[in-house]
C-alpha cells in the first residue's frame, strides 16, 4: 500500500482527502503545519506530498524549499490563488502538480494516482519499466526505441533519456537547467545548444509538425514541457 503525507491546516480537507483516497488504497497522514510536516517526513518514508500553500507561520513555499533540499518526492500543491505567478514560483522550485481550490476530488485523486505510478517507476520501485504510450506514441525503455507517426527509432543515449525524462514528468514543466543535470550528469552553464540540439532532433522523429509540437512543448522564460493532452 502506498503511502502519502498531507500538508495542510484545512483539517476537514484533509480528512476527507484521506477517506477518499483509502478507497484507491492509498493511505495518509496528516500536518497541518509546515514544520510539523517537515518533521513528519524525517520520520516515515513516503511516496507523495500534498502540500497547501497558504498555511499560517511556514508557507508551502518555504515548506517546498526545505523539502527540495533533502527529497525528490512529487510534490502537489494546493492554492486558493488562481494566479499563474504563484504557479510558476511552485513550480520553479520544484513542485510537481499544482491544484487550484476548489477541486473535484475525482481530479485530485487523479493526480495522485499518476505521480505515485510515475515516481515508483522513474526511481526503480517496480520490477520492470513499461513503455510509456500517449496519443500516436510509444516508448519502449528496453529496446530504447520510440514509435511514432514518422516511424520506429532506436534513439541515440540522450535523445531516449531526455524523451524518457519529459514523459515520465508529463505536464510538468522542466528547466534547461533540470533538463541538463538529470540526462547530461553535470553542472548547467546556461549555454542551451545542447539541450535545443536534442530536443530539436527528437521532434523531428515524434512530431507530425515539429515546427508546431504536439508533444515536447516550448514554455517561454522558463523550460519545456510534454503535454499534458496526449
Amino acid at each position: 500500500m502506498h503511502k502519502i503525507l498531507i500538508i495542510d491546516d484545512d483539517k476537514d480537507l484533509c480528512a476527507l482527502i484521506r477517506r477518499r483516497i483509502l478507497s484507491e488504497n492509498i493511505e495518509a497522514d496528516c500536518c497541518h503545519t509546515g514544520t510539523a510536516g517537515l518533521d513528519k517526513l524525517s520520520e516515515q518514508t513516503y511516496q507523495l506530498v500534498i502540500l497547501d500553500v497558504m498555511m499560517s507561520g511556514m508557507d508551502g513555499f518555504e515548506t517546498l524549499e526545505y523539502i527540495r533540499k533533502e527529497s525528490n518526492l512529487p510534490i502537489l500543491m494546493l492554492t486558493s490563488k488562481d494566479d499563474s505567478a504563484s504557479k510558476v514560483r511552485g513550480l520553479r522550485a520544484g513542485a510537481d502538480d499544482y491544484l487550484t481550490k476548489p477541486f473535484h476530488m475525482d481530479e485530485l485523486t487523479a493526480r495522485i494516482l499518476s505521480l505515485i505510478r510515475r515516481y515508483t517507476r522513474f526511481n526503480g520501485h517496480d520490477e520492470d519499466l513499461q513503455p510509456l504510450v500517449f496519443d500516436g506514441l510509444r516508448i519502449d525503455p528496453e529496446t530504447r526505441c520510440v514509435t511514432s507517426i514518422n516511424g520506429t527509432f532506436e534513439l541515440p543515449p540522450k535523445e531516449f533519456d531526455l524523451l524518457w525524462l519529459f514523459a515520465e514528468h508529463q505536464g510538468k514543466i522542466l528547466t534547461k537547467q533540470r533538463l541538463y543535470e538529470e540526462v547530461w550528469k553535470e553542472p548547467y552553464v546556461y549555454d542551451d545548444n545542447n539541450i535545443m540540439a536534442v530536443i530539436s532532433r527528437v521532434r523531428k522523429k515524434i512530431e507530425k509538425d515539429p515546427g508546431s509540437p504536439k508533444y515536447i512543448q516550448t514554455i517561454k522564460g522558463i523550460g519545456y514541457r510534454f503535454s499534458k493532452e496526449v
